[in-house]
């Protein structure tokens, strides 16, 4: 696993080093040169800090096995990518090297491996679906935009759950006081700017380690790890080269689960002062910003999320604080829902093939309190149903229409993969209704729910529609 940090790393015995970046490839049995399959790559979420694709929440096998029992065989491949400082450190420095979005560069490394090599494993170059979750689909939109859309045909298609790259990036400048501090702290300050980072790159991978993972050594703050406009993969905000259709053009499978800001909210708040400080500091946005914002998301429980849990949280679950719903519905909006809507509306204005979901299914091991919440659809995606991986099994003690609905999710990304169309793999039989496409004059989410008879139904893509529009417009 590449270097980083956080629990999915130390849950997985933290075996890391710096010749991490590896390629998983999971093909049906008898596979051969020649077979031509479409190929699914699968690129793991964490936070751009933690993770790995040897997480065994993302085995492929139970995916590939789906798309052989459905007549459609796919192979699948994961990857790794450098984390945390390793593969998104910036600097003046490393943008006059090039070196910046080193993360995504991996990315894109990898993909042209899959060109390169995926034949004589029987895959075929021309039919590869990027696909990814959270920070893995954050990093799938940075491809669609990377250099301006121009995607050299490196894939045909792309699945996001949870994740696009709209964000707020910022630029060397912003980068260059942790960047300064490190040189000195590390004895690398001297001479040009190749000089420089050729120091850093000589010292031992614990050395910086121990600085990265360090509580502030530095005594300076970095920004957050994320996409940088450095004028070479990324030119400009995301939501200005959406606007400017910029972006890869490629049908897209992408979708949000309905409460993702309780994975995101602050626990704790509990009076509108609060509110407005965690806007100021949590979304570093501006008196007028918070003005808008707290008006447009009242202090009413009714409207807040997750909209399963009643009223305010209370007795033990008290410290979560009196505006919890509030703030997840901000949280939610600002880091998921503003994309995947300007995303998928995007693609779709320029008649690009879209579907989108929304995911509205309360696992088991997870508090009522967090709804629908962020990465819970994966094991459904994966039809992981044994829940390998998982602390506490997401299907345990819940209905057979769980288990159908991974079923139905995983056969939809199975054909989505295999023919950039989810209906196919009995999809239709198995919902009762066909997915439609998302287009500007009906822009419909698919709801993914295991408590109907069905397994899904359709909604408009209106929800919080004033809300979200000034996330868009305003925010971003």
């Amino acid at each position: 696993m590449c270097i980083g940090y956080g629990s999915d790393t130390s849950s997985l015995g933290s075996p890391v080093s710096e010749d991490c970046l590896t390629i998983n490839i999971v093909r049906p049995a008898g596979t051969k040169p020649g077979d031509d399959l479409p190929v699914g790559l699968w690129i793991h979420g964490g936070s751009y800090v933690n993770g790995g694709s040897r997480d065994p929440r993302y085995n492929l096998s139970y995916i590939v096995d789906q798309s052989v029992k459905k007549d459609k065989p796919i192979i699948a491949a994961s990857i790794n990518y450098r984390l945390s400082y390793w593969g998104f450190l910036f600097s003046r420095e490393l943008q006059d090297n090039k070196a910046g979005n080193i993360g995504f560069k991996d990315q894109r490394l990898a993909l042209r491996w899959i060109q390169e090599n995926i034949a004589a494993l029987g895959g075929s170059a021309e039919k590869v679906t990027v696909w990814g979750e959270s920070a893995g689909a954050r990093s799938i939109g940075m491809q669609l935009i990377a250099y301006d859309g121009k995607h050299d045909n490196l894939f045909r298609g792309a699945v996001l759950q949870s994740g696009s790259p709209v964000a707020r990036f910022v630029n060397a400048d912003a980068w260059q006081p942790y960047f300064e501090a490190l040189l000195r702290k590390t004895g690398c300050a001297k001479g040009d700017s190749a000089a420089r980072i050729s120091c850093l790159q000589a010292l031992p991978w614990q050395t910086l380690n121990g600085i990265f993972n360090g509580s502030n050594p530095l005594g300076v703050t970095a920004p957050g790890i994320s996409a940088v406009v450095d004028g070479d993969f990324i030119t400009a905000q995301a939501s200005t080269l959406l606007r400017q259709g910029k972006f890869a053009p490629v049908p897209l499978l992408l979708g949000n689960n309905f409460d993702e800001g309780t994975g995101y909210a602050q626990q704790g708040i509990n009076t509108t002062e609060e509110f407005k400080a965690w806007l100021a500091s949590s979304l570093q946005v501006n008196t007028t910003q918070i003005a808008a914002i707290s008006e447009l998301y009242l202090d009413d429980p009714n409207v807040g999320i997750p909209s399963s849990y009643p009223g305010r949280p209370s007795g033990d679950l008290a410290r979560f604080g009196s505006q919890w719903k509030r703030v997840a519905a901000v949280a939610g909006d600002y880091q998921q829902h503003s994309g995947r809507r300007l995303l998928a509306r995007s693609y779709a204005g320029i008649g690009l093939p879209v579907y989108s979901y929304m995911w509205d299914v309360y696992v088991n091991g997870i508090a009522p309190i967090y709804g629908a919440t962020h990465f819970q659809e994966v094991a459904f995606a994966f039809n992981n149903v044994q829940g390998l991986g998982y602390a506490i099994n997401p299907f345990e003690g819940k209905p057979q229409s769980y288990v159908e609905l991974a079923g139905l999710m995983s056969s939809m990304w199975v054909a989505f993969i295999h023919g950039n169309d989810p209906n196919g793999c009995d999809a239709q039989k198995m919902s009762g209704a066909s997915w439609p496409r998302y287009t500007p004059g009906q822009p419909h989410n698919l709801v993914f729910n295991a408590n109907y008879t069905t397994l899904s139904y359709f909604a408009q893509d209106n929800y919080r529609e004033a809300q979200i529009s000034y996330m868009q417009e305003s925010v971003f």
